[in-house]
C-alpha cells in the first residue's frame, strides 16, 4: 500500500473514532473525512430519473402516450392540454430516498455542502438544454426566496445549487448566473389543500423583475430545487416572459414523478414518488411536508 493510502486511511479512522457520526440517509457510522454527513454507498445510490417522460414538463409518462406527436415531442395529458410558459422542464432525479434526504439536509438543517453534491447532480440536468440554446450566453435565474425567508434560512437553497451546477457543467462559459434579476416580493401562503386555481391565485403578483432590460431578448434556465405541481415554475417562467426574456428553460434537482405501477395496475389517483403510499393519511402527511418545504 502507497504511504499516502496509508496515511489517508489511517486519518480515516482516527477522525471515525475522534469525531463519531452517522450517515443522515442510512444511519450508519461515517468512515470518511468528509464535510456532507452521507456516506459512498448511499450517495452510489442516488440515480438520474429512467423511463420515458414528458418532453415539456418531465413527469413520467405512461403507455397510452408513450410515443411522440409530430413535432417530436411526447407530451403528458397535462401537456396535451395547457400550453407551459416555459418550453421545458427537466430534473435530475425523483424526490425519493437518498436524494429527498439531502435536498432536506440542505433546506431544513442547513448543511451547506449538501449544495455541492445537488448541484453537480443539476449541472448534469442542464447538458439535456444545451442543443435548445440559440444564444452564445444564457442567464441562470433561481427562483427567488422572500426576504423574510431567506433571512431566516441564512441562504437560498436554490442559488447555492445553481451556482454550483453553473461551476461544475462543461460548458460553464455559456452560462450567466444572475441571483438578483428576479425577486419574490411577498410572502406567500402555505399551497396545502389549494385547488390549482388557488394555486396559481397564491402565487400571482408574488414575483418580480428588478431589471428589465438585462432579461429582454435572453434565453433562460429557472433553477429551483423541486419541481411539484409547477405552479411555481410557470409562475416565474410568466414573469419573466412578460419581461422580454426570449425563451425560458426550467431545471430542478428533483421533482416528483407519478408512481407509473399503480397507474397499470388499475388506479386512477396518480400517486407521487417520494410520497409513501402506506395508507391515505401517510401519503397525504408527507405530500404536505413536502408543500410546506416549498422554499
Amino acid at each position: 500500500m502507497p504511504v499516502q493510502a496509508w496515511f489517508r486511511r489511517a486519518a480515516e479512522g482516527l477522525f471515525s473514532v475522534l469525531f463519531p457520526a452517522d450517515c443522515r440517509i442510512c444511519g450508519l457510522p461515517l468512515l470518511n473525512i468528509s464535510r456532507l454527513p452521507a456516506c459512498p454507498d448511499c450517495l452510489a445510490e442516488i440515480h438520474p430519473i429512467q423511463g420515458k417522460v414528458c418532453s415539456i414538463c418531465g413527469e413520467r409518462v405512461l403507455s397510452t402516450y408513450a410515443e411522440f406527436d409530430d413535432d417530436g415531442l411526447r407530451r403528458c395529458p397535462a401537456c396535451r392540454r395547457v400550453e407551459r410558459p416555459f418550453e421545458r422542464a427537466v430534473a435530475y432525479g425523483s424526490y425519493e430516498g437518498g436524494l429527498r434526504e439531502l435536498v432536506h439536509m440542505l433546506k431544513f438543517t442547513g448543511v451547506r455542502p449538501a449544495a455541492s453534491a445537488l448541484g453537480r447532480m443539476l449541472a448534469e440536468a442542464f447538458h439535456s438544454l444545451v442543443p435548445s440554446f440559440t444564444q452564445d450566453r444564457v442567464l441562470v435565474i433561481p427562483v427567488p426566496l422572500y426576504k423574510g425567508k431567506r433571512r431566516q434560512r441564512g441562504f437560498n437553497q436554490s442559488e447555492l445549487i445553481a451556482g454550483v451546477a453553473v461551476r461544475e457543467c462543461a460548458f460553464s462559459k455559456r452560462l450567466e448566473l444572475a441571483p438578483d434579476l428576479l425577486l419574490r416580493t411577498r410572502d406567500t401562503h402555505s399551497q396545502i389543500g389549494l385547488t390549482s386555481h388557488q394555486r396559481r391565485e397564491n402565487l400571482r403578483g408574488a414575483f418580480a423583475v428588478t431589471r428589465a432590460h438585462e432579461v429582454t431578448g435572453r434565453e433562460v434556465i429557472l433553477v429551483d430545487d423541486v419541481y411539484t405541481t409547477g405552479t411555481t415554475a410557470s409562475e416565474c417562467a410568466k414573469v419573466l416572459r412578460r419581461a422580454g426574456a426570449k425563451r425560458v428553460w426550467v431545471a430542478t434537482v428533483v421533482r416528483t414523478l407519478k408512481e407509473a405501477g399503480f397507474k397499470e395496475a388499475g388506479f386512477r389517483v396518480p400517486v407521487l414518488e417520494g410520497v409513501k403510499a402506506e395508507g391515505n393519511s401517510a401519503a397525504s402527511e408527507q405530500f404536505q411536508e413536502l408543500e410546506t418545504s416549498r422554499h
